[in-house]
């Protein structure tokens, strides 16, 4: 029983603690674009292209 009583408060700091790291994530913008990202990994840049052959 005694368990209880020192899991109980820390599992409920844990989960206050996420919900106020989602709520700071979401104000900081971090959802606002979610298919940018997605879709630029896809994209070929000019600058990451290797350099051509030497002859």
């Amino acid at each position: 029983m005694n368990v209880i009583v020192l899991l109980a408060p820390i599992s409920l700091a844990l989960g206050v603690a996420a919900v106020a790291a989602f709520l700071w994530s979401l104000k900081a913008g971090q959802y606002e674009d979610m298919r940018g990202a997605a879709e630029r990994v896809l994209m070929d840049d000019a600058d990451d292209a290797p350099p051509p052959p030497r002859a």
